[in-house]
């Protein structure tokens, strides 16, 4: 049985594939990749010129942007620009595209209730469902919600 030497970790190891396995492990043929490919993260150096010995300094960093300080003409600024907007949107919206509200919710509650009335000398359908008139239409429908 002939072994192989780990091209990262060189350690013997018995290869699971003939001539085209370099690597004893996944870990080791991933550590190896990362190696050759990892990008250079050195501190920059100044060659010593009289004793010819490279000293390391430590790299200058980019001076920071300023950041602006808030100010009240700007804040008033966002806040026009903002209720201008909102301004345009609802004009614009046609009011059947329009979000309904609370008030809306409420009145088609009342609506419902106002409009249907259970029926109480008739039997139920033989699924269940009660019998309900509806004063709009003047029809009697049944459902299986209480209105």
């Amino acid at each position: 049985m002939e072994f192989y030497t780990c091209e990262y970790c060189y350690k013997e190891f018995n290869p699971k594939r003939r001539r085209v396995q370099k690597y004893c492990s996944n870990t080791c043929r991933s550590k190896a990749h990362h190696a050759r490919k990892k990008t250079e993260n050195k501190l920059a150096t100044n060659p010593d010129k009289e004793t010819k010995i490279e000293v390391a300094t430590t790299p200058v960093l980019p001076k920071k942007t300023k950041v602006e300080a808030m100010s009240l003409s700007g804040t008033g600024n966002a806040a026009a620009g903002s209720l201008l907007a909102d301004g345009l949107k609802s004009m614009l919206t046609p009011i059947e595209n329009k979000a309904a509200t609370k008030g809306d919710l409420e009145n088609l509650k009342k609506q419902l209730l106002n409009r249907y009335f259970k029926i109480n000398n008739l039997a139920p359908r033989h699924d269940g469902a009660l019998p309900y008139f509806d004063i709009d239409t003047g029809d009697v429908f049944y459902s299986f919600f209480n209105l």
